[in-house]
């Protein structure tokens, strides 16, 4: 990494400026990467790639290999929603005009640092795998902090840590709001390297995202060169980003789709489980924390530890285990599962007996028997499943730990019985087959129903006169009595 004398950020920005010209000819969507440290004197240079080039995974591996061997281990991560070149030439003062720019603090952190790294197009599934290539090379899991946690961490110079900190971004019709979240973003940044400057410890930090903010368009660079007064008035500029949105959102599909975590008894699968989320959450006075285990347990280069894990004919127990979860440096969540025969079905039947969470010798455990079950040879599949918001697990007593916990797992499938070649078998959904319209739909026909009985009855109840009366013949008398 090249050591390279100290630029402000509207004249990194101006040259990323000239950089998205070339990088609309392209057809994949990327995003920027900013990386800088404090107190490091690079033993080597490592040159920024030349323009218009893209990083892809292995350069971007190698660039964080190169950074990781010569420089600080203690790595802060940056990690935005969504952002794009575009957001730095709109708001970062590209055009001359200092005061504009929305990101102050991070102008400064590459000012004050002694090197410094700027990859303007960064391939964005290479985006998506720095927080599982850093957690591999430093051999720890991440820890998602707040700007207030992070003055209670002591960090250790000798000893690696990943702290990440996620921040959002919003764009819909008032680019207002988008400049004024990533002016918030800026403060976070602000307020991180504050904290780090006051415990005196040397850091290794990266500004990136997940995903990209919008799309490259004609329209859209028009609106950058005119000064982005024009932008709003483009014509189809809105039409434009809704379709790129929802092709990086397709793309984003196609590429979240990873492994499940998979436990072997020798040659054999014995529990597969995947979901698109996992999160525990912990009350600490009064107020919920909660950690993402999502990139610590599935992911391209993702190997969570399994030790603790076993299976057999009856039961199955899947363990994973994790450092550093809210405050816990050892922490394992278990699923207990079991299967036998039902003589009323004359079948077998598995379920989740328990979801358990250990940590510093204490073990809280949430019962799931009653709601998570399925056929012994099928797979349970379950769009939520969580302690709250109509739970399917519940906390075994009211004085077990669980009640100070809560868990979600968001598209949820397990299997820990009759796996066959490392896959699901077919998926028991807990989708109930009696859903909101269906009983809407009963509802209607009942009362249509009862209506058309109803009128039915009154037309039974109708009788006819037994006596008519003839002109030909004498008048009907109907006498009178007083």
């Amino acid at each position: 990494m090249a050591t390279t004398r100290t630029l402000p950020l509207h004249r990194i920005t101006a040259g990323l400026l000239v950089l998205q010209l070339v990088l609309l000819g392209s057809c994949e969507e990327q995003v920027p990467l900013v990386l800088w440290t404090h107190q490091w004197t690079p033993q080597g240079n490592q040159l920024p790639p030349a323009a218009g080039h893209i990083v892809e995974r292995q350069q971007l591996a190698d660039y964080l290999d190169k950074m990781l061997t010569t420089g600080p281990r203690n790595v802060l991560l940056f990690l935005q929603d969504k952002m794009s070149v575009e957001d730095f030439t709109l708001y970062g003062g590209a055009f001359g005009n200092k005061q504009d720019s929305v990101f102050p603090n991070l102008e400064n952190a590459l000012r004050s640092s002694s090197s410094k790294l700027v990859l303007p197009a960064v391939s964005w599934p290479a985006s998506n795998e720095v927080i599982g290539h850093l957690q591999e090379q430093l051999e720890t899991s991440p820890i998602y902090l707040d700007p207030d946690m992070l003055s209670q961490l002591t960090l250790n110079a000798s000893s690696p840590a990943l702290l990440v900190f996620r921040l959002p971004y919003y764009i819909g019709s008032d680019l207002i709001s988008a400049k004024e979240v990533l002016s918030g973003n800026d403060e976070v940044i602000g307020q991180v390297m504050s904290v780090m400057k006051g415990q005196s410890v040397p850091y290794t930090a990266i500004y990136t995202a997940l995903q990209p903010s919008r799309g490259a368009s004609s329209d859209s660079m028009e609106a950058i060169m005119a000064g982005g007064r024009s932008l709003l008035q483009a014509r189809g500029g809105y039409r434009d980003r809704e379709r790129a949105n929802e092709r990086q959102r397709k793309m984003r599909e196609k590429a979240g789709v990873y492994a499940p975590v998979e436990f072997k008894e020798g040659e054999n699968s014995c529990i597969i489980l995947w979901a698109k989320g996992l999160s525990v959450s912990i009350l600490r006075s009064g107020r919920w924390e909660t950690h993402d285990l999502t990139p610590s347990t599935f992911g391209e280069g993702v190997s969570p530890k399994l030790h603790g894990s076993s299976c057999d004919k009856t039961k199955a127990r899947l363990a994973l285990n994790y450092e550093n979860v809210l405050g816990h440096r050892n922490f394992k969540l278990i699923f207990a599962l079991s299967q036998r025969h039902y003589k009323v079905s004359a079948r077998r039947w598995f379920t989740l007996d328990a979801v358990e969470l250990e940590y510093d010798g204490t073990k809280a455990t949430f019962n799931g028997s009653r709601n998570i079950y399925a056929p012994a040879e099928y797979s349970y599949r379950c769009e939520s499943v969580s302690s709250f918001r109509w739970p399917q697990l519940v906390p075994r007593s009211s004085k077990d730990p669980a009640n100070q916990w809560r868990v979600s797992f968001e598209d949820f499938q397990i299997q820990g019985f009759n796996v066959s070649g490392g896959k699901f078998s077919y998926a028991s959904d807990c989708a109930g087959f009696f859903s909101p319209g269906i009983w809407m739909g009963l509802m209607t026909s009942l009362l249509m129903v009862l209506v058309l009985t109803y009128g039915l009855h009154m037309i039974m109840q109708l009788h006819t006169m037994d006596r008519f009366d003839d002109p030909k013949g004498p008048a009907i008398s109907v006498p009178q009595t007083e």
